[in-house]
């Protein structure tokens, strides 16, 4: 055994190396310290004496009834426990940042972008903050932003149009994706690479309420009315009638599952307004409360296609 160099110890020691050594000391036999601590009998020896060869000086001594501590090897026992008493609370103090938030945050969004995007962000957030009430509101687009701006949703999920009123709100770009027509698997459309809203216009389009207006404004555009015979509330009612080959739809890209592509064919919509872009509400001026926050950070932290900047007026 060398002499006892305190720098060598402090960068060479390892939390493990010291939970085995007091495993063994507890145990009073390596062998049951090692299956104590999952590891082989023979790697459990080596590290112990790699441990008392950094420590320089011998720390269990053994007999026929097993091994017990040095009296340097009492010395390390005694620390090594506080050391990891010091480890327990550092991890309790520590966690108390993510379970001990409490208080309640409100979502509101809608089933489009709820669906596609945010169940699968909301569940890795409840699981992180567990003692976070977490209260989701499915609401129509326009109404998003109003329950925003009157507090009475923390956060809200939108996607960008022109017609809504965003005074009220500080926005953040959240993701992006596209707008398809589905058509039933044999119609003429379904060979297109692309297809405008004046392709579609002639067939029989089954809009969502959700997307009523924004049809509206692009036939307007178009010199035409647009008066559909079906309206529907989700996309999900939507694609069900087009399977059965009752007209042909508009829906965001993600809401298709690949499951539906024997029935039918998605083809990109060329328009300008085609791209979705998805984005944050907050109430305008106020500070987020530390759960809300929290959400906020996390949402814009995972990866994902973000949306581009609302344009400017």
């Amino acid at each position: 055994m060398g002499t006892f160099n305190r720098l060598h110890l402090i960068r060479q020691i390892d939390l493990f190396t010291l939970r085995l050594f007091l495993s063994a000391v507890e145990e009073q036999q390596i062998q049951r310290a090692a299956l104590r601590e999952n590891i082989a009998a023979s790697t459990a020896t080596k590290r112990i004496q790699d441990l008392e060869d950094i420590a320089g000086v011998k720390l269990l001594e053994r007999g026929p009834k097993g091994v017990v501590p040095s009296p340097a090897g009492a010395v390390l026992v005694h620390y090594a426990r506080r050391i990891f008493e010091n480890v327990e609370d550092m991890r309790s103090e520590i966690s108390a940042f993510t379970e001990g938030m409490r208080g309640k945050v409100v979502v509101a969004s809608a089933r489009s972008i709820i669906a596609p995007f945010l169940a699968r962000e909301l569940g890795d957030y409840a699981r992180d903050f567990p003692l976070v009430e977490l209260a989701v509101r499915e609401v129509e687009n326009a109404q998003i932003l109003e329950a925003v701006s009157r507090s009475d949703a923390d956060i809200g999920v939108f996607a960008m149009a022109h017609e809504l009123e965003l005074g009220g709100v500080d926005v953040t770009p959240y993701r992006r994706d596209r707008l398809v027509a589905v058509v039933p698997k044999t119609h003429a459309l379904g060979a297109r690479e692309t297809v405008t809203f004046a392709d579609l216009l002639p067939e029989r389009v089954i809009p969502v309420d959700a997307m009523l207006g924004a049809f509206r404004v692009a036939a307007k555009r178009l010199g035409k009315e647009f008066e559909p015979l079906f309206s529907v509330r989700s996309a999900g009612t939507a694609i069900s009638l087009v399977q059965s080959g009752l007209g042909v739809t508009v829906q965001p890209e993600c809401l298709v599952s690949h499951e539906l592509f024997d029935d039918v064919s998605c083809i990109p919509l060329d328009e300008p307004w085609a791209v979705r872009s998805v984005h944050i509400a907050t109430p305008r001026g106020r500070v987020l409360s530390p759960a809300a926050a929290a959400l906020m950070k996390q949402l814009l932290e995972r990866p994902g296609e973000q949306a581009p900047a609302p344009a400017q007026d």
